[in-house]
């Protein structure tokens, strides 16, 4: 199942639990979001087509992190005339984790519970960190060298 949608301006192909980069969202990290521009959903081989926009579907996703992208450089130049010109950019992108396509009257299921650790790994991670803490070694002192003299070589 798969679904074009328009976030921030570009059209995007987003499936569920994909990673997508876009443009700077106002949104903070870990919040969520959802897109309501849905411009095509694919679902085991029912196409589904908006016009432009299919009415009631959304996508679902949430806020990774706010990051900045490669540098970009710009270089103008005009030959025989002496002109050149070196400009960068680095374009401000937000990266989502798509949670699910919602079509029109459709929740999101909510993921389980994180599994509980059970009393054993905790012993073992518990005594993983005590082992590395042990491990650290002393500082390691150097010996000063000793001053030779004439009369000693002799």
């Amino acid at each position: 199942m798969y679904a074009i949608v328009d976030i921030a301006g570009q059209q995007f192909k987003v499936q569920k639990n994909a990673r997508v980069y876009v443009h700077r969202l106002e949104a903070k990290e870990g919040e969520k979001v959802e897109f309501n521009q849905v411009l095509l959903i694919e679902n085991e081989g029912k196409i589904q087509v908006g016009a432009p926009v299919i009415d009631g579907a959304r996508v679902a996703a949430t806020v990774l992190n706010h990051l900045k992208g490669d540098k970009v450089l710009v270089f103008k130049k005009k030959r025989r005339k002496g002109f050149k010109r070196m400009n960068g950019h680095r374009q401000y992108l937000t990266q989502i984790l798509v949670q699910g396509i919602l079509a029109k009257g459709e929740t999101l299921k909510e993921e389980a519970a994180p599994v509980k650790k059970t009393k054993k790994a905790e012993a073992t991670a518990e005594a993983k960190e005590a082992k590395t803490k042990a491990v650290k070694k002393a500082p390691v002192k150097k010996a000063a060298a000793k001053k030779t003299t004439k009369k000693s070589e002799e």
